[in-house]
């Protein structure tokens, strides 16, 4: 059955690059690679990061949630007040608050500045994955807006991949400053990229953030975000302490631990350009599978974590299920969002960084009570089933409503 909303007008009409459509979604991809690289590295890095403040791990976890706050708050307010900007305009305005948040995290000398230093970096954070995902959606007809979204999100993947995993070298053998270091020129280099190859496209002024706020009172809208909240907090809780757990639990040699996070990595990139093929054909059975096979793999998580062998499959396959869910939200939110697509789009990824904090955390307490390193697995296995009955639930509400879309097939 097909349950979606027509979108308006403005979202379906082709916006032409100005040096071709490959140049900007390449430039896009790159500034949510660099982006996710600098949400991510703290992960892979966080022993010498605790070690070089005098933290212990728990307590070194909240410099994440602090980034992953500032998502939260930034991404709707930045939004809001450059409602009237073109997308353009506001992804500049975007990276140089981004690379200003990196350089500051360089100098902070203590960690309650460090934490306030992550808190700044990430306002940016949700408005740059949302923007950037509008305007790839804008570059190309209807029926492949799964595709475009899905290949500009690919660079958080990516940013596994490579971006995290050599930020943990460079971590280790230069300091972590060093790594925002570089993560901050790589955001003057997307800054760059943007002015270039991005369509300007026609701002308007008179836009009201009332109307973009009170848009988002369809409960549809609400729901997805909802999902999107709960749904990825499992893969967070597990990504944050994955570092700890094979230095402590699997015991595996020190050059081992980069082998595991780009296995990671390699998981969220099949993850994404699998959800986006998926989401052009049935969005609600991309998130269905995303969401309960990410609650299965979770589970098995607890059951391996002394097999290396073991734990290479269940850390390429977490990240798999769970990154398949991001083009899905993604897409559905501008299928529903109407005049706040903008707004809507930001808010993906304050949801997404609320699991992050809620992944985070949960593992902090986890850990905190002595739970063990196993808890993390039965945590996220809640979240992720949290996650499915949510959209579930919205799905429920949809074919009470009545309200219905026409997606057009792949030509």
């Amino acid at each position: 059955m097909t349950t979606e909303t027509v979108p308006p007008e403005s979202s379906i009409t082709v916006v032409p690059p100005p040096h071709g459509r490959t140049a900007a979604l390449f430039i896009l991809t790159f500034g949510t690679f660099v982006v996710g690289t600098g949400e991510f590295a703290i992960m892979g890095m966080l022993p010498e990061f605790a070690q070089s403040l005098n933290l212990s791990l728990a307590d070194a976890g909240y410099a994440i949630t602090a980034y992953a706050m500032g998502v939260v708050i930034g991404a709707p307010l930045i939004t809001i007040l450059g409602s009237r900007l073109s997308r353009r305009e506001l992804l500049l305005v975007l990276l140089i608050m981004f690379c200003l948040g990196n350089f500051l995290s360089i100098v902070m000398p203590t960690p309650g500045l460090v934490e306030v230093a992550r808190f700044l970096t990430g306002l940016p954070h949700g408005a740059l994955f949302g923007i950037s995902a509008l305007v790839a959606a804008s570059m190309v007809e209807r029926s492949r807006r799964g595709w475009a979204v899905g290949r500009v999100l690919s660079g958080i993947a990516i940013s596994t991949l490579i971006g995290a995993p050599f930020s943990t070298f460079a971590a280790d053998h230069f300091g972590w400053r060093i790594a925002y270091l570089i993560i901050g020129l790589l955001g003057a280099i997307t800054f760059m990229g943007v002015l270039r190859y991005i369509p300007a496209d026609q701002p308007n002024r008179k836009n009201s953030p009332l109307k973009e706020i009170t848009a988002l009172g369809n409960p549809q809208v609400l729901l997805t975000l909802l999902t999107a909240a709960i749904g990825f907090g499992g893969m967070f809780g597990i990504y944050t302490y994955l570092t700890s757990v094979l230095q402590n639990v699997t015991l595996v040699p020190e050059w081992e631990i980069m082998v595991f996070m780009v296995i990671w990595g390699a998981g969220m990139l099949v993850g994404a350009n699998a959800g986006a093929w998926i989401v052009d054909r049935n969005i609600n059975l991309a998130v269905i599978l995303a969401l309960a096979g990410s609650a299965v793999v979770m589970l098995a998580f607890a059951a391996v974590l002394h097999s290396a062998i073991g734990l290479m499959i269940i850390v390429f396959l977490v990240p798999s299920f769970v990154n398949g869910l991001g083009p899905a939200l993604q897409t559905r939110l501008m299928d529903f969002a109407g005049d706040a697509q903008t707004l809507a789009a930001s808010l993906n990824h304050s949801a997404f960084n609320v699991a992050n904090a809620v992944g985070a955390s949960l593992g902090s307490i986890l850990l905190a009570h002595h739970f063990g390193y196993s808890s993390l697995g039965i945590g996220g296995t809640v979240l992720s089933f949290g996650g499915l009955l949510v959209y579930l639930l919205a799905l429920a509400l949809l074919k009470k409503s009545g309200e219905q879309e026409i997606r057009h097939p792949i030509t």
